[in-house]
């Protein structure tokens, strides 16, 4: 729970802590996991009760389980995924995305554009084509995107014009431009035109606007980064076990305190090294707000000890196995134990709201102990 992440995080409590000092405490300990996950600040909760795309959650979903964990660290391109709605208040063909969010040394891998197709307008005549053509221009001008140089082709490609549903086009190159100058982002032009490039009056073909649909099929610009953040080289697998590495023996009989020598009771108190539960609960931390998923995970710690000899079991390393040889024939003095720490870590994903209300799907790695070992 939050008490033993925090004691976790934070040095040791005095014996009697006052009420300050305990507050103090906590903070520190709260402003030192938000570094771990890479933020100054909480963001703010959003100011009325917002659903995140469903995009989002659906690749929140496909990258992790429900505790978080990466299913398969190999599914996202980076680590962070932002998700931006269209700033236009409702524009036709007109889209502009504010990027502020995004950090100056994040790397751009991908960027889409998000459209929902519209059902196609009921028309008196026959339908003689089945497809259009749909091209998207960054706008290089903003009062004369239609004049020549006032915008450049990004994509086009042909749409049917049955059914409805979404469409995704790669605009990679502009937010790279944007992203170098924030000035020069002045939008996003989308055409419709015939199979020829003839214009179509009116179009056949509609995508939903930020205004006039529903949030589920609002305009959206989906963004792929890497923030460079990378974890410590421990061995990465797939789709972690999640379930105890071996399981605990029972409890012995209580004997009688007098019948048995202090030594022998400490010793039946030590565990061999493994994996033991560590509950991170965010509603708890205060975090419930802007984390829409997941509402808390099991981090694990690794207790226990590593006595001579280490057996397989104990999952040591080379150097451990001599240390410990070293340690119980006392060849050298100052030489502990082998200690019992993580030898595999897993990453875990966040999906939550940003400052400025966008939903962003991050990866953060080395946050669960996926098994322990003697080192």
């Amino acid at each position: 729970m939050l008490g033993t992440v925090l004691l976790l995080l934070a040095l040791a409590e005095p014996v009697c802590p006052s009420p300050d000092s305990a507050a103090s405490r906590r903070a520190e300990a709260l402003k030192r996991l938000l570094e771990v996950f890479g933020m100054e600040d909480p963001p703010a909760p959003p100011a009325h009760v917002k659903q995140p795309p469903q995009y989002m959650v659906d690749l929140f979903n496909t990258v992790a389980n429900a505790d978080g964990v990466t299913k398969n660290p190999d599914i996202l391109e980076g680590n962070t995924v932002r998700s931006f709605l269209d700033k236009t208040h409702g524009e036709k063909m007109r889209f502009l995305f504010i990027l502020s969010s995004v950090a100056k040394n994040e790397k751009i891998l991908t960027a889409e554009l998000h459209l929902f197709r519209l059902w196609p307008r009921a028309t008196n005549g026959p339908k003689r084509h089945h497809f259009c053509q749909v091209s998207i221009y960054q706008v290089l001008e903003k009062r004369e995107a239609e004049v020549p140089g006032g915008k450049k082709l990004l994509a086009a490609r042909l749409v049917s014009l049955q059914g409805s549903g979404w469409e995704v086009f790669a605009i990679t190159q502009a937010v790279r431009d944007w992203m170098e100058d924030e000035s020069s982002n002045q939008g996003l032009l989308v055409t419709v035109q015939g199979l020829g490039g003839s214009p179509l009056d009116p179009p056949p073909l509609q995508f939903a606007s930020g205004g006039d649909h529903h949030e589920s099929k609002k305009p959206m610009l989906v963004l792929f980064t890497d923030d460079g953040r990378r974890g410590a080289s421990l061995p990465m697998a797939g789709f972690p076990d999640l379930q105890p590495q071996a399981p605990v023996l029972p409890a012995k009989p209580a004997v009688p305190r007098l019948s048995r020598p202090r030594r022998t009771r400490s010793l039946d108190r030590l565990q061999p090294c493994q994996r033991h539960p560590l509950s991170v609960d965010f509603e708890e931390i205060g975090w419930s707000g802007w984390i829409i998923s997941p509402r808390g995970y099991n981090a694990y710690h690794c207790k226990g000890s590593c006595p001579f000899p280490l057996g397989e079991n104990m999952r040591p390393t080379n150097h451990a196995t001599v240390q410990s040889i070293i340690n119980a024939l006392k060849l050298s003095e100052g030489v502990s134990s082998p200690c019992c720490v993580p030898d595999k870590l897993y990453s875990i994903n966040l999906l939550y709201f940003d400052d400025d209300e966008n939903v962003v799907l991050k990866q953060y790695d080395d946050m669960v102990a996926g098994s322990c070992g003697c080192h």
